[in-house]
């Protein structure tokens, strides 16, 4: 009769040195799985951690401070472009109410993913029903974050609207959102309202010399002056670009930047409308798909710097009114995937007539 091997029997047949290799083997798996302090997205690395730290809006960000210290919080509604500062203001109010344990008093959503009627008569439902209990001077109250609520169902904002009236008592609620007419007038009337601008150069520019000082980087003028100018005010954009730059290139210039990013060089862009502005049709069409095929650019790239290029040169204001509208219908076809080359052809005509309106002009 065969013998019977019990678990009991297989743990104990283990000598006291392969226990300890198992054991340290654990150890070195469960440090591995946690993330080293260079894998974290500077986008998170050097989020705000508090109102002081928020790079701009100042008023905005001195009179939501002055309302959370006066314990006079209401509703708030925060909308704008993104990557200007609107989670990080209302997270850096969450850590001023609640201290390191703000995650439990606060229910942060997005609702691009959680946007239906049933989460707000669920989750939100439950959360804002429940008791808090504060051990500080003050009553806390809960917080309910909900970001990107212009894609929530115009159902859900309406079951929102009565929620929002039911447990004011005891909940706040913010709504972050860019833009504004997607939320219904029954919500934006029961919030206070501020509108998150796109940041300046001088603040985008002073926080990434933070962030270069802060990671030792090697970044020139002309390549922090091409980050703020890439980014249009998005501080999450500049942060997102910088760190693709850096992985992809030690020294960080202008040119490394646009690379990085594919976007056409400035250089590049007074090229183009040269010939556009210059050359006969066949030799601009041939010369502007090499350089696309060459440098990997992107036609809708390619209008958008050069309408900005229209903007500086000198020109009769019925041609650049012409030449700007048909530049905007390309760029309105180039959404919708249509033919590269004929969106092409469609471009160099249409500065082959601005050329024969200044001609005209002219005599």
């Amino acid at each position: 009769m065969s013998e019977v091997i019990t678990v009991i029997d297989i743990d104990d047949d283990i000598d006291d040195n392969e226990a300890e290799k198992r054991v340290k083997g654990n150890n070195v798996a469960s440090t591995a799985a946690v993330p080293d302090g260079k894998a974290i997205p500077w986008v998170e690395k050097f989020r705000p951690k508090s109102l002081a730290d928020v790079a701009a809006h100042r008023d905005i960000v001195d009179t939501i401070d002055k309302l959370t210290s006066e314990n006079r919080l209401p509703h708030l509604l925060l909308y704008g472009p993104p990557g200007t500062g609107k989670t990080s203001t209302i997270l850096a109010v969450a850590r001023k109410l609640y201290g390191a344990n703000y995650h439990k008093m606060i229910l942060e959503l997005n609702a691009s993913d959680d946007r239906g009627i049933d989460v707000v008569r669920q989750q939100i439902q439950n959360f804002v029903s429940t008791q808090s209990f504060s051990f500080g001077v003050k009553p806390s109250v809960k917080l309910v974050l909900l970001d990107e609520a212009d894609a929530m169902t115009k159902d859900a904002q309406f079951a929102l609207r009565r929620v929002i009236e039911k447990y004011t008592k005891g909940t706040r609620f913010t709504l972050i959102c860019n833009h504004v007419n997607k939320i219904i007038p029954a919500l934006q009337s029961r919030c206070t309202r501020f509108r998150f601008a796109p940041l300046d150069n001088f603040h985008v520019t002073k926080r990434l010399r933070y962030v270069i000082e802060a990671e030792r980087l090697d970044v020139s003028e002309s390549g922090l002056a091409a980050l703020v100018r890439l980014c249009g005010g998005d501080m999450r954009k500049a942060l997102n670009i910088l760190q693709s730059t850096h992985m992809a290139s030690q020294h960080i210039t202008d040119e490394a930047v646009y690379l990085c990013t594919g976007n056409p060089m400035p250089k590049d862009i007074e090229q183009i409308s040269f010939w556009l502005l210059n050359e006969p049709f066949s030799d601009s069409f041939k010369r502007i798909s090499e350089i696309k095929t060459r440098k990997g650019l992107a036609l809708v790239d390619i209008v958008r710097e050069v309408t900005m290029f229209v903007f500086k040169i000198k020109m009769p204001s019925d041609v650049r009114v012409q030449l700007i509208n048909d530049l905007a219908d390309i760029e309105y076809r180039m959404s919708f995937s249509c033919n590269d080359k004929l969106q092409l052809g469609l471009l160099i005509s249409s500065f082959t007539q601005a050329r024969c309106a200044l001609v005209d002009a002219a005599e």
